[in-house]
């Protein structure tokens, strides 16, 4: 895939890891989400780099219940530091790939809301938009700790917040 040549996706699973330790299953199921479905790494894909990132020290790996969960060490991170300006861009062309495979044109602006967008139906686009925010929640909780913050109230602003959406999307559809 053009979107992850050079190294990318191995910047892409340093990324996904820096939300917290995952499996290697649960890796492909996050870039196949982030991806609206329209990509979805075999195993034999992910579980080699993982690999040869855990042997270069940019991840750790450890069993449990029978499967190799991997964490991001610091030299992981390190790594992520160095390479963000690539991040970013990779970001950026991932968008444009889902955008392009939807069949609008990269520069597009966000389509109106309506059940189907292109190829990828709403749910598809509205699962992409829930890993996103899943992914999002784990960053400020780790950004939380780290900062020395009680994660119990980062934890009751989010419920109030999701709350409140619930209430804004039953008053909008009903």
């Amino acid at each position: 895939m053009a979107v992850f040549r050079h190294g990318r996706l191995r910047l892409y699973l340093l990324r996904l890891l820096d939300d917290g330790p995952k499996h290697g299953y649960e890796l492909i199921r996050l870039l196949e989400s982030r991806f609206h479905g329209r990509y979805a790494p075999s195993a034999g894909t992910v579980y080699p780099r993982l690999a040869r990132l855990a042997t270069e020290g940019r991840v750790t790996q450890a069993v449990d219940g029978g499967r190799k969960v991997y964490a991001l060490t610091e030299a992981g991170r390190a790594e992520l530091r160095d390479r963000r300006r690539e991040l970013a861009a990779l970001e950026s062309d991932i968008v444009a790939y889902v955008r392009e495979q939807a069949g609008r044109q990269p520069a597009d602006p966000p389509a109106e809301p309506r059940t189907r967008l292109g190829h990828l139906d709403a749910a598809g686009a509205l699962e992409g938009c829930l890993a996103d925010f899943t992914t999002a929640v784990r960053g400020v909780l780790r950004d939380a700790r780290r900062g020395g913050a009680e994660p119990g109230t980062v934890v009751k602003a989010l419920e109030t917040s999701l709350d409140g959406a619930v209430h804004t999307l039953r008053r909008l559809l009903s």
